[in-house]
Formats: C-alpha cells, sequence, structure tokens
C-alpha cells in the first residue's frame, strides 16, 4: 500500500510539471506571435528582415519609389538624398562583404578602365540623358544629307548599338552603380578612371555629374576598387582652371579610402590624372602648370600628381614631353584609327616613353562600332569577332611590357567599346548588336582572364 500511494504522488506531480511545462511554453508562443508583423503572410519566416541581404533589398526598394517621386524635384537634393540612401544601403550589406571578397579575383591595381556616369532616366532624372543622343551630322554638308538626323527615342530606342542588360539605367541609381562595381570587380580590374567634368560643368549632351563622385567612391571602396580621374575638355581649360580642379579634387576626394594614388618608381605616392584631348592646348600652356619653372606649376606642391596626356598623332610623343607631362595613354580602342591606337606602334611609342622617363599606358578594348550616333561613320568600325579582337589588343599590349593597362571602355555605350554586360533585344525600329553565341559577360571574363595572365608576365618581367 506505501509503494502504491508513493507511485500515485510521483504521478500526480508528474502530471502537474508536465502541465505547467505546456503552460509555459503557449505562453512563449503567444508572446511571439504578438511580435510578428501584422503584413506577414503565410510561410513569411519572422526575422527575416533583420537579414543584412533582405534590408538592402528593401532599402533599394524604396530608394527607387522615393526617386520616382522626387524626380521633378532640385537635382542637387536628389542627389544628396540618393548619397544617404547609398550609405544607409552599404551599411545593411557590409556583413556579405567578406564573402563577397572570396568568391571574386583580386583587384588588379594596373588595369584602369573608363568608365562613364552620364546616363539618366525619367525615374532618377526626370528624362532620359544620352541614352537619346542625337544623330551627329557630317561636318561635310553634302555627305550629312545622306544621313538621318534627329535624336534616338528611349527605351526601346537608344544611341547604341549594343543594349545593356541593365536597361536604359540612370548613373544616379545605387543598385546601378553597386551593380557596375560588382562588375568591375569580377573581371579582376582595379581602377576606376571616372569622366569627370568640374562641378556645373558637363558634355554637350549631358548634365553635371560631380555630385555623384562621392557615392561612386562609396561603392567601389566596397569593392575594393580605387577611383582616378579622366578630366574631360570642359570650357576654357588651361593652365589656371586645370590647377584649381586638381586641387579641387584633391582637398575634397583625396583623404577618401578609395581615391587612387600611384606608387612612382621613387617610391612617392601620387594621384594620377588622365586628360582627354590634351592636344588641344599647345604645349607651352601645359608646361605653365607641369613643370618645376612653370608660373602656375603644381610641381612639388601637395598637389603634385601623375599627369597623363592623350596620344593621338606621332608627333604628340614631343609635345607631350615638352609639356611636363609624365606620360600618354591611347584611349581609342579601333586599331589603326589614329598612330596611337595602332598597335603596330605601340613597342616604338614604349621606347620613347622608355628613354624620356615617361610612362606608356596603351589602351585596349574590345571592338569599335558608333554608327547609332554617326551613322556616316561606318569605316572606323571593328568587329568584336566574339573576344578575338579583345584578345588580340592584349596580346599586342603585354608584348611591350607596360606598367599600366587601360581599357576603353567599362560603359561608352555610344561608341560601342563596352564590356559591360549586354543582352540581345529586337525593337521595331532595330535589332541591337549582342554577345552571342557568348553570355552577356564574356568580356568580363575576358578581361579577367587577361588581368591574370598580365599579373603572371608582370612578376616575371620583375624576376
Amino acid at each position: 500500500i506505501l509503494n502504491y500511494d508513493i507511485m500515485a504522488r510521483f504521478r500526480r506531480r508528474t502530471c502537474i510539471i508536465l502541465l505547467l511545462f505546456i503552460l509555459f511554453i503557449c505562453s512563449i508562443m503567444m508572446a511571439l506571435k504578438t511580435l510578428r508583423p501584422d503584413r506577414a503572410g503565410f510561410g513569411d519566416p519572422f526575422g527575416l528582415g533583420l537579414l543584412p541581404e533582405l534590408q538592402q533589398r528593401t532599402v533599394l526598394l524604396d530608394s527607387k519609389q522615393n526617386s520616382l517621386n522626387r524626380a521633378q524635384g532640385d537635382t542637387v537634393t536628389r542627389v544628396s538624398n540618393l548619397h544617404s540612401i547609398a550609405v544607409n544601403t552599404m551599411k545593411a550589406s557590409m556583413s556579405p562583404v567578406k564573402k563577397l571578397e572570396e568568391e571574386l579575383s583580386p583587384p588588379n591595381y594596373n588595369f584602369h578602365i573608363f568608365y562613364y556616369t552620364w546616363y539618366g532616366n525619367p525615374q532618377f532624372d526626370g528624362k532620359y540623358i544620352h541614352w537619346n543622343h542625337p544623330l551627329l551630322p557630317h561636318w561635310d554638308p553634302k555627305i550629312a544629307n545622306n544621313y538621318p538626323k534627329g535624336r534616338h527615342n528611349p527605351p526601346e530606342d537608344i544611341g547604341a548599338n549594343f543594349y545593356p542588360e541593365l536597361g536604359s539605367y540612370s548613373s544616379k541609381d545605387p543598385t546601378v552603380i553597386e551593380a557596375h562595381m560588382k562588375q568591375m570587380r569580377s573581371a579582376s580590374t582595379g581602377v576606376i578612371v571616372l569622366s569627370w567634368y568640374p562641378p556645373g560643368m558637363a558634355d554637350e549632351n549631358g548634365e553635371p555629374t560631380d555630385d555623384l563622385v562621392p557615392i561612386v567612391l562609396d561603392y567601389a571602396h566596397k569593392y575594393n576598387l580605387k577611383v582616378t580621374f579622366h578630366i574631360e575638355p570642359y570650357k576654357d581649360r588651361d593652365d589656371r582652371s586645370m590647377y584649381h580642379n586638381v586641387k579641387y579634387i584633391i582637398d575634397r576626394y583625396g583623404s577618401h579610402p578609395a581615391f587612387y594614388r600611384h606608387k612612382t618608381s621613387t617610391g612617392r605616392l601620387l594621384p594620377m590624372f588622365y586628360v582627354y584631348d590634351s592636344y588641344v592646348t599647345i604645349p607651352e600652356i601645359w608646361a605653365n602648370l607641369l613643370t618645376v619653372s612653370g608660373s602656375q606649376s603644381i610641381r612639388n606642391t601637395p598637389y603634385d600628381a601623375l599627369f597623363i596626356a592623350l596620344l593621338v598623332e606621332e608627333r604628340h610623343k614631343h609635345d607631350i614631353h615638352r609639356s611636363g607631362f609624365d606620360g600618354m595613354y591611347t584611349y581609342f580602342a579601333t586599331n589603326g584609327f589614329s598612330y596611337g591606337s595602332s598597335h603596330h606602334n605601340w613597342a616604338s611609342l614604349k621606347a620613347f616613353c622608355d628613354s624620356n622617363n615617361l610612362m606608356f599606358i596603351p589602351s585596349v578594348g574590345p571592338g569599335y562600332i558608333d554608327t547609332s550616333i554617326r551613322p556616316w561613320n561606318n569605316h572606323n568600325t571593328r568587329n568584336r569577332v566574339n573576344g578575338k579582337y579583345y584578345e588580340t589588343a592584349f596580346s599586342a599590349a603585354l608584348l611591350v611590357r607596360p606598367e599600366i593597362i587601360s581599357i576603353t571602355s567599362f560603359n561608352e555605350w555610344h561608341e560601342g567599346t563596352q564590356i559591360e554586360k549586354a543582352v540581345p533585344k529586337r525593337t521595331g525600329q532595330v535589332v541591337y548588336l549582342d554577345y552571342k553565341p557568348h553570355k552577356p559577360n564574356v568580356y568580363l571574363e575576358l578581361t579577367q582572364k587577361w588581368s591574370e595572365k598580365y599579373r603572371k608576365e608582370q612578376e616575371q618581367w620583375l624576376m
């Protein structure tokens, strides 16, 4: 009997404890249910919004809607807000960066790639910019009369022979900027050569873009890329204005961790500036800025830098040397178009540079076609030959053992030199070119391949 009483009491106690435990679990479940957001639907797991990648997606969707609402507002305010959105977006997505670094090829800081932020669309800019590029007339009126006039009508009809995977995007869209940085990093490039006009200035078909520089720098830093500047031929560019603009760039952006500085043979770390159409200014004016004895000399000041001139004709090499430039680049992706862009001239140009303590930076490109904006310029088209043209250019560049190779371009769509992802597209008006039979990222992959090859060959050169 005693044993039976003990067992009965044990069972009662066990049942009471089990009942209390069940009540405790139910209370926790009820509490969690009250924390679950009302908008959560069936199968929407609690807590997913706390994950950085989903936070990033939410911020970007909100940023697109906010930008659409502001499209007709003040430009400076819009860019400032976009910068805030971009900063918040990056903060939300910083934790996947380490994983990203492991997945992507290491950046090659001796691979420089030309980048343009002059594109706009109604969602972010209130109108299309550059995608609606006009058809440029030939300088000879008799020839010009044989070709169509007017301008392109996006989004189906854009001023390009290829069509971007991202569509007729805005360069202000943080999602686009990040996509571009990821593509450039996947191609194992290291330095973005950013097309730049002074504040308030732009090319004749665009609008000022200097306010975008901080966003580009921030996203470049996220992907461990560096940014240097491609100074365009703005109005009244001379020794005085260049001094002030170089000072402006270094003062404003020089402290950013993504701001590019090149280590010279003497061990100095100096900013680098590519100067487009440098030959339109006479050597005497450049010498005022770029030689130690010049009246506007920037040498041996806090704003000293490496200045790289554009070489088009052979005679320009002597002008570049007299001007005080530190090197030359060839830019154009059309083999045979100019003396500088002709591959067979690179060996003699490199020899000239070596004997005059100058840097020679050949520019390679995947092809060239600009008939969407210059319909009369078909003779300068260079077929991509499914990537063979690009690889031939890289081979020619590596033969001269340059310290840096530049790539024309990441996204100059008007001239068909882009390596950005492009997709097949057909409209009622036009059939766009594409990268078939390859995938949209084929030129990024080829760039990555040659970046690795170049890195290995450089190691051999130094041995």
